[in-house]
């Protein structure tokens, strides 16, 4: 039993709503243009669930590789740093967790290319793979990116981009350049935001320790007060491309106003942000900020659904 709950604590179950924004996001962009399918939405969920425990697990695996994960860390105790799971342990769950998301990856991808060619088929399967590496490569590994100052580019790249327009390509009937849904890019860029405001605060919250230990994290080499400047930053950037997208593609939703309330919730996570004085005190502002854009996505969903009555 303390095995199982040891796997579920290194899951991080915390992470998984930030992961489904983009897919919500995305898909019910494709619902309001009239081109929803429930079956490529239940695996493009399942897909992403299983991108992010990799990513917890090789995160994981990494970190105590290199000794950042150590008494002087600030946040929660990983699984192999507190010994209740091994490292050969952890390595097998890695490779687990890695062919399970390519078969569930290959399946949505078998599942929506139905007359769209091989090209597609072959695009989104190199999508899949580049996707799998990030989530390993991120502290795994000599040249390990968010060792070096680049996941929060990669963070916005695969959460943002590659989540809310990847999954919304995966609906329509056919894909070219000629009816591509530009303005998707706003809503797209905004989840990113998001997502690397949650890194971002992680990264606030362990900088010192990461200091000590070599992690030179975009936060490391900003130092902690730029840090939030630039939090507050991607925060508002996520708010006015957010607004953009829906005043000028949904301006007669009037359901869309619930969103004012999470808008609200961000600045108010920026206000308190900008008064921290201790790392420790970044922690809880994690989870506001995950289940802050995760909420959004429902309200967005919902006004989607209601609008159509």
């Amino acid at each position: 039993m303390d095995k199982l709950k040891a796997w579920i604590h290194a899951f991080r179950l915390r992470t998984l709503p930030l992961s489904f924004s983009g897919i919500i996001f995305g898909s019910f962009i494709a619902y309001n243009d009239g081109i929803w399918d429930s079956l490529i939405f239940g695996f493009a969920m399942l897909t992403t669930v299983l991108f992010q425990i990799l990513s917890n697990l090789a995160n994981d695996l990494g970190d105590s590789l290199k000794g950042t994960d150590n008494l002087d860390r600030v946040g929660p105790t990983r699984a192999v740093q507190s010994g209740k799971i091994s490292m050969r342990e952890m390595k097998n769950a890695v490779i687990l967790f890695s062919i399970l998301s390519i078969i569930s990856a290959v399946a949505l991808i078998f599942i929506s290319s139905e007359g769209k060619g091989s090209s597609f088929f072959v695009f989104y399967l190199i999508l899949a793979l580049l996707s799998i590496f990030a989530a390993i490569t991120y502290t795994i590994g000599k040249k390990a990116y968010g060792y070096n100052g680049l996941g929060d580019v990669f963070v916005f790249i695969f959460f943002g981009l590659v989540s809310t327009i990847g999954v919304y390509n995966l609906y329509p009937e056919r894909i070219d350049l000629s009816n591509f849904k530009w303005e998707i890019l706003l809503p797209a860029a905004s989840i990113g935001f998001l997502s690397v405001a949650v890194l971002n605060l992680n990264n606030m919250r362990d900088r010192i320790n990461d200091e000590k230990v070599g992690k030179n994290t975009l936060v490391v080499k900003m130092g902690g007060n730029i840090a939030k400047i630039y939090h507050a930053v991607l925060i508002l950037l996520s708010i006015i491309f957010w607004s953009i997208y829906l005043v000028y593609f949904h301006g007669n939703n009037p359901w869309l106003y619930i969103l004012l309330f999470p808008a609200l919730m961000l600045l108010l996570h920026v206000r308190r942000v900008l008064q921290i004085r201790t790392e420790r005190s970044f922690d809880p502002e994690l989870k506001v900020v995950a289940l802050t854009t995760f909420a959004a996505s429902i309200f967005f969903a919902l006004s989607i659904i209601l609008n159509q009555f």
